[in-house]
């Protein structure tokens, strides 16, 4: 049951971002993916990804496992302009 209860979390973080991302959208008027889509992303994909070891999913694995890896690169990216940006402007 608590397997089951952390996979029904981590789907619910993963499909939160989707949510974030679409009022950051309308608040801005444009298409916007602001910096918590990739937090949710992380935090949802690593929660999908310890149940689908769980369950022993190969094919959920190697999805889960990927999307990570992005999700943390972009995050990477963004902090690497901030601090740019910010060493630029000092």
């Amino acid at each position: 049951m608590a397997w089951l209860a952390l996979g029904l979390l981590g789907q619910g973080l993963f499909s939160a971002r989707f949510l974030v991302q679409w009022v950051a959208s309308e608040r801005a008027r444009r298409s916007h993916i602001p910096v918590a889509f990739w937090y949710l992303s992380i935090v949802g994909g690593l929660t999908l990804l310890a149940y689908a070891i769980y369950r022993a999913d190969p094919v959920f694995i190697l999805g889960q496992s990927s999307g990570v890896f992005i999700y943390a690169r972009n995050l990477y990216l963004i902090r690497r302009r901030e601090r740019e940006s910010w060493q630029a402007r000092s």
